[in-house]
């Protein structure tokens, strides 16, 4: 993945000092979450800038090959053991390569959360706590830890929210807490938050989430 991803971008009120990349899940696209900004509800003054990658395309093994948006290929349906390791360290590079043009447009690495839903947000877990400068934080959201991952020094004690719908049929409860022990083992202080809801976000978690940015991006 040499070129850059291309994104979805919302832009703040004013010059933006704060970026969220935010990685949607296997199918979707970009614009899956551009709708849930301003229901995050941030503070004014909070200039930040949003910007939503869209996966490239590429065959999926377990929808019988079909090309569809993935951050990686989806191998066997019992997620959490056979990983196509080499796509989810390919997203992250991606990943790795959107902080560094937001470092470039002028915003701290400390100003920049990593967000992802879903297979998105194995991404954000690889990205994310191995990244070698400080960053602001990591949400993730219905997600899984696909594959271990080192922290940096920088990062480890990243904030981190995991948030999970606990009547989740496509990546089960058990998955989301499995990533908030492991985390905990590496010696990070994770929140943990879960909803009444199957795979997808709802208006309390927004809220939630907004309440969290606000948190870890105030200056």
């Amino acid at each position: 993945m040499s070129e850059l991803l291309k994104c979805v971008e919302i832009e703040p009120a004013g010059d933006a000092t704060a970026t969220v990349i935010w990685l949607h899940g296997l199918g979707a696209s970009g614009n899956d979450f551009e709708p849930i900004v301003p229901e995050l509800q941030l503070p004014a003054g909070l200039d930040v800038r949003f910007v939503f990658p869209h996966a490239p395309q590429i065959p999926v093994t377990v929808n019988g090959g079909m090309v569809m948006p993935a951050w990686y290929d989806i191998l066997a349906m019992d997620i959490d053991r056979k990983v196509d390791e080499a796509g989810v360290l390919a997203s992250a590079d991606a990943v790795d390569a959107l902080i560094e043009r937001e470092i470039q447009r002028g915003i701290l690495a400390e100003r920049i959360v990593i967000a992802g839903f879903s297979q998105g947000g194995a991404v954000a877990y690889q990205a994310a706590l191995r990244y070698p400068q400080q960053l602001a934080g990591l949400l993730t959201l219905s997600t899984y830890m696909a594959m271990p991952v080192t922290p940096s020094t920088a990062n480890a004690s990243l904030p981190v929210l995991v948030c999970h719908g606990s009547q989740d049929p496509m990546v089960p409860e058990v998955l989301g807490r499995r990533a908030v022990d492991t985390l905990t083992s590496l010696g990070y202080q994770p929140e943990y938050l879960t909803y009444p809801m199957e795979h997808m976000v709802c208006l309390e978690q927004i809220r939630d989430i907004g309440q969290w940015l606000s948190k870890v991006l105030s200056d």
